[in-house]
C-alpha cells in the first residue's frame, strides 16, 4: 500500500483523497497514472481487506474507486462492511467491473451504497470526468457545510445579541426564520447539485462530439490554407463550442438554485428545434434520417431546459432505428383539454395542454415499460446494442415536471415510438399558437 500526494492550486479548503481499490497492481498503476495529473491523494489497496484496515485509520475519503471482482472479499461485500459504520457512510463508491451486469447485479450495486459504474477496460477520460464530477460535488458539499456552521455561528451571535439588548420577541423569531430559510436554501442548492453529477455526464456529449468531427476535417483537408470550406468548418467549430460554454454555464446556474419565474421566457419552440437539428446535422446525415415538423407554437418555457428535452428525444429517435432502415421521425403538437399519461390516468384542464408529440418508426418497446423507461439508469437493451447511460429520459421527466407538465410514451415492438410532452397553456393564447 502506498500513497502519493499531488498539488492543487484550486484546492483551498480542502484537500481530495481517493481510495483505489482493486486485486491487480497493473490496474492500481493504471489508475494512479490516469488521476495523478489532477492533483488528487491517491491511497491504493490491493484487496477488500487492505481497504477496510485503511477505513479503520483514516476516514476523510471524497471517493472510492472499487473494483467489484476480488478474491476473498468481492466489491459489494467489501462496500457492505464499509457503510455499516457510520463514519463512512458518506463515502461514495463507484464500482468496476469487467463484467456486463445483469440489472440485479446493477441494483444490488446501487442498493449497496454504490452511485455509479466504470466498465473495464478503463476509458481514461471517462474515469476522470466521473471523478470529477462527484469531486466537485464533494468541494460543494464542503463548501456549504462550511456555510451552514458559518450561519449556525452568526445564528448564535444574534440570539446572544438580541438576548444582551433585550429586543422583542418578534425581531427574535424574525432574524431566526431569516437564517432557517437560508439553510433551507443550502439543503435545496445542494440537491440540486446532485441532480447536476448526471446532467453533466450525459448530456454535453453532443456539442464535443461536434467539435471533434469538424476539428478532424480541418485537420486533414485544410490545414496548409485555412480558406473557403476550411473557413466554414472553423466557424462550425467555433460556433459549437461557444454552444458548448453557453450550456455548461447554464447547467452549472440551474444546479446551484432552484428554478423561479424569471427562468421562463417565450419561445417559439420553431426556432428552437431547427437550433437542434443543426447541431445533429452530422449524426442525421450518417443516419440519412428523415424529419418531419408540423408549426410549433411558442410557449412560456425555460429555453435551455427545454433545448435539453427536444434534444434528448430526438437523439434517442435516431440512435434506436431498425437496422437497415432510415429513421423518420416526426415533430408535431396540439392542443387538448386532457392528455392521458400512460394510458393509466387522466389530467383535464379549462385551460388546455400543449401536447408535443415526437414519433419515430424504429424499434420500438413493450408498452409495459412506458413508465420504467423514465426511471434513473433503466434500459431496455444492453450498452453492445446501444449506446447509453439510461439517464437521457430520467432528465427530460424533470424538466418537464419543472414546467408542471407531464411526460409519457407510447410504444410497440418493431412499429417505433411516440413521446408526448404535455405542458399547460393560457387559455387566451391556445388558438393563436398554431394560426
Amino acid at each position: 500500500m502506498e500513497e502519493k500526494t499531488k498539488s492543487n492550486s484550486s484546492i483551498k479548503k480542502v484537500d481530495i483523497k481517493l481510495l483505489v481499490v482493486d486485486d491487480r497492481e497493473d490496474n492500481l498503476f493504471s489508475m494512479e497514472t490516469i488521476l495523478e495529473k489532477d492533483g488528487y491523494i491517491i491511497k491504493t489497496a490491493n484487496s477488500g481487506r487492505a481497504a477496510l484496515r485503511t477505513l479503520l485509520k483514516e476516514h476523510d475519503f471524497t471517493l472510492i474507486l472499487m473494483d467489484v471482482q476480488m478474491p476473498d472479499l468481492n466489491g459489494f461485500e467489501t462496500a457492505e462492511l464499509i457503510y455499516e459504520r457510520d463514519r463512512l457512510k458518506h463515502i461514495p463508491i463507484i464500482f468496476i467491473t469487467a463484467n456486463d451486469f445483469a440489472e440485479e447485479n446493477v441494483f444490488k450495486g446501487y442498493r449497496m451504497g454504490g452511485i455509479d459504474y466504470i466498465s473495464k477496460p478503463i476509458n481514461p477520460e471517462l474515469l476522470r470526468a466521473k471523478v470529477s464530477v462527484f469531486v466537485e460535488l464533494y468541494r460543494k458539499n464542503y463548501e456549504l457545510k462550511a456555510q451552514e456552521q458559518r450561519l449556525i455561528v452568526a445564528n448564535e451571535v444574534l440570539e446572544n445579541e438580541i438576548t444582551e439588548r433585550k429586543n422583542s420577541e418578534n425581531k427574535v423569531q424574525v432574524l431566526n426564520q431569516q437564517l432557517l430559510d437560508n439553510i433551507q436554501q443550502l439543503k435545496s442548492t445542494n440537491e440540486e447539485l446532485e441532480r447536476f453529477a448526471y446532467v453533466a455526464s450525459h448530456d454535453l456529449q453532443e456539442p464535443l462530439r461536434k467539435i471533434r468531427l469538424f476539428g478532424d476535417r480541418l485537420e486533414v483537408k485544410y490545414k496548409p490554407v485555412l480558406e473557403g470550406e476550411g473557413m466554414d468548418f472553423l466557424q462550425k467549430i467555433i460556433k459549437a463550442s461557444e454552444r458548448m460554454q453557453i450550456l455548461i454555464k447554464n447547467i452549472l446556474a440551474y444546479s446551484k438554485s432552484s428554478v423561479n419565474a424569471d427562468a421562463f421566457e417565450e419561445t417559439d419552440l420553431n426556432v428552437l428545434v431547427n437550433d437542434i437539428l443543426s447541431d445533429l446535422e452530422v449524426y442525421i446525415k450518417q443516419k440519412d434520417a428523415i424529419i418531419n415538423i408540423s408549426k410549433l407554437p411558442s410557449l412560456n418555457i425555460i429555453p435551455n431546459q427545454f433545448r435539453q428535452l427536444l434534444q434528448n428525444l430526438i437523439i434517442n429517435a435516431l440512435k434506436f432505428n431498425k437496422e437497415n432502415q432510415p429513421p423518420e421521425i416526426k415533430i408535431s403538437a396540439e392542443i387538448a383539454k386532457e392528455v392521458s399519461i400512460s394510458g393509466i390516468q387522466s389530467k383535464t384542464s379549462e385551460d388546455g395542454f400543449c401536447n408535443i408529440y415526437i414519433s419515430d418508426n424504429g424499434i420500438g418497446f413493450e408498452q409495459k415499460y412506458a413508465e420504467q423507461i423514465f426511471t434513473l439508469f433503466k434500459r431496455l437493451h444492453s450498452y453492445d446494442q446501444y449506446e447509453g447511460t439510461g439517464i437521457g429520459l430520467s432528465v427530460c421527466k424533470k424538466i418537464v415536471e419543472k414546467h408542471n407538465g407531464f411526460i409519457s410514451a407510447v410504444g410497440e415492438i418493431n412499429k417505433g415510438a411516440t413521446f408526448i410532452v404535455s405542458l399547460p397553456v393560457k387559455k387566451q393564447n391556445a388558438i393563436e399558437q398554431f394560426a
